[in-house]
């Protein structure tokens, strides 16, 4: 059975910006540091770059030529104290050392007790993707009855189209699941 054009739309739109939840989350748990380095634990980091906040993969190469170091190679010798602080003020935990002409930053092996701190940041960035997701369903499904209040769309095309949204949410959350689980077992690998 087709949908109403109305429904449709308000559907997909509803699935992109939970697709776009999901890839928020993803990000952020890239930037969670586990045992083994990674660009994406500092890629992100805003950086004072003459008064402006600027992402540090803007501003310099990060590579990753041993498990457990980080070099960062600014294309501006003018950002090395900017990035060295904003590296320092991060909560990654993360001293940078700065030879004049790459940073490196060494990552320490974790502790039981940060490994769990981590799992617990992990689950919590997680839940916070679930409730964005449910967020949007909410919006969605207050559009959908709008529609059906406004006898642009029928009673059972709002209950398909519930269904159907209920399905999308669902698959964004169990997505969500096995990622936030997958970084779980990443952070606790020793």
């Amino acid at each position: 059975m087709v949908l109403p054009e109305q429904v449709e739309e308000a559907l997909a739109n509803g699935e992109a910006r939970m697709k776009r939840s999901g890839e928020s989350l993803e990000r952020e748990l890239g930037g969670i540091r586990t045992g083994r380095a990674s660009p994406s634990l500092v890629e992100h980091l805003s950086v004072d770059y003459y008064g402006t906040p600027t992402p540090l993969n803007q501003l310099a190469t990060i590579t990753v030529p041993e498990a457990r170091l980080l070099v960062i190679q600014p294309w501006d010798r003018q950002t090395f104290r900017a990035i060295e602080r904003a590296i320092q003020q991060s909560d990654l935990g993360l001293n940078p050392s700065n030879d004049g002409t790459v940073i490196r930053l060494v990552l320490a092996a974790l502790t039981e007790e940060r490994r769990r701190e981590l799992v617990r940041l992990v689950k919590r960035k997680v839940e916070e993707g679930r409730v964005a997701v449910r967020n949007v369903r909410r919006d969605v499904l207050e559009k959908l009855r709008d529609l059906e209040k406004k006898k642009e769309i029928s009673e059972d095309d709002l209950r398909r189209a519930q269904e159907q949204l209920q399905k999308v949410t669902d698959a964004h959350i169990a997505e969500m699941e096995r990622e936030g689980s997958r970084k779980e077992a990443e952070v606790m690998e020793v």
